[in-house]
């Protein structure tokens, strides 16, 4: 409940609470530097090839720790296990000699959490981890504050963002012409690709049901687009991005190719177009969708099933099985559009604001489904 200007007397109770919040989000860079140095040392598939709950001198043996440092790793693992990334269990182990001697030995197992983070496993998200909390993403926010008080103009095309105060030129720019950010970037889309892509095909494989043709649009390596071509044969898949991104790349089956381009100018027909994110910012994600429609509509398919489909986020949904509003979902929503006002032009937007971008592109009718989490799946139809 919001205090009035005469109402910001406080007890000390409520003075104690308020500043342990502040404190909590102050710190919260500390346990998403915790998830990155766990990521950057393997911590889960150490833990996850010891084949059983590890102690933490069986862990200290296996990362490349200097002994000099090998006592901080508990204090580690202690937040990482607190923030649930790991489980904790306490083992007593009974001295052979004397049964009467007994010794807690604390070991630890994974979670659903950091069995994501697994280097060989089927969802790895470590690149993301890693890309996100780069210095080239962490510090632009430093500059957020004398961001706000410039004078940005009124055109969105040039407007600068923290990312470019920061680094000299924008998002995009830098991550061609730099490889070390440019393959950390890569990594990270094939990354969040692979696993969207699962959870597509096994929970919304009736979306791609009557189609004869799709283009990804931006689909860079091709990721998700391999998982729609191999979960339906019948669907001939393109992988649309630009020239130099998919130059060297081959489809892995006959029904799966790549075609270079610009998406401002022309985009291969097909009964649907696949958008992964639309994070431009509005004049632009309308002329983008522009584009889509022309692509469907020259596309031959008599049955009519032509489509837009959008994996993005639509900020403040509401579970549709739950019924109720996913509060942490929703800061997951919040955060990425930070990140987006950080780095891009571009922004998260809400149901309504999507539907002005759909009517200015022409579109009259969509439908959303609430079902990846803090994503969803909207098909747009001309």
């Amino acid at each position: 409940m919001g205090l009035s200007n005469d109402e910001v007397g406080a007890t000390s109770h409520e003075l104690l609470g308020a500043q342990a919040q502040i404190w909590n989000h102050m710190f919260q860079f500390i346990n998403s530097m915790a998830l990155k140095c766990a990521a950057q040392l393997g911590i889960p598939d150490v833990i996850h090839n010891h084949g059983q709950p590890i102690s933490l001198s069986e862990l200290i043996a296996e990362l490349n720790v200097h002994p000099s440092r090998a006592h901080f790793v508990s204090r580690l693992m202690r937040i990482l296990v607190h923030s649930d990334f790991f489980a904790q269990h306490h083992h007593v182990h009974h001295d052979r000699d004397d049964v009467e001697e007994e010794e807690a030995v604390v070991l630890y197992s994974l979670t659903p959490t950091s069995s994501l983070l697994l280097k060989d496993g089927p969802s790895n998200t470590t690149p993301l981890v890693l890309m996100i909390l780069d210095p080239v993403l962490t510090t632009p926010f430093h500059l957020m504050g004398a961001w706000l008080q410039m004078n940005g103009g009124d055109d969105p095309a040039t407007i600068f963002t923290p990312f470019e105060m920061e680094n000299g030129m924008p998002f995009w720019d830098l991550a061609a012409q730099e490889p070390r950010f440019g393959n950390l970037f890569d990594e990270a889309m094939e990354a969040d690709s692979k696993l969207l892509g699962r959870e597509v095909v096994e929970e919304c494989g009736g979306v791609f049901e009557g189609l004869k043709s799709l283009v990804d649009v931006g689909g860079g390596t091709g990721t998700m687009a391999k998982a729609i071509a191999n979960a339906f044969p019948s669907i001939n898949c393109i992988v649309f991005d630009q020239p130099h991104v998919v130059a060297d790349l081959q489809g892995t089956t006959h029904n799966l190719g790549f075609v270079g381009g610009d998406m401002f100018v022309e985009i291969p027909p097909a009964n649907a177009i696949l958008l992964k994110v639309l994070v431009s910012y509005d004049e632009e994600s309308v002329k983008i969708l522009k584009k889509c429609r022309e692509a469907i509509l020259l596309s031959k398919n008599d049955e009519g099933n032509k489509k837009i489909i959008i994996i993005d986020i639509v900020v403040g949904h509401v579970d549709n099985k739950e019924k109720m509003v996913d509060k942490k979902s929703i800061e997951t929503q919040l955060m990425f559009d930070m990140l987006m006002m950080s780095t891009v032009t571009g922004k998260e937007r809400s149901e309504s604001e999507w539907k002005k971008i759909f009517l200015a592109a022409g579109f009259t009718h969509y439908n959303i489904t609430h079902t990846f989490g803090f994503r969803s799946l909207i098909e747009l139809y001309p």
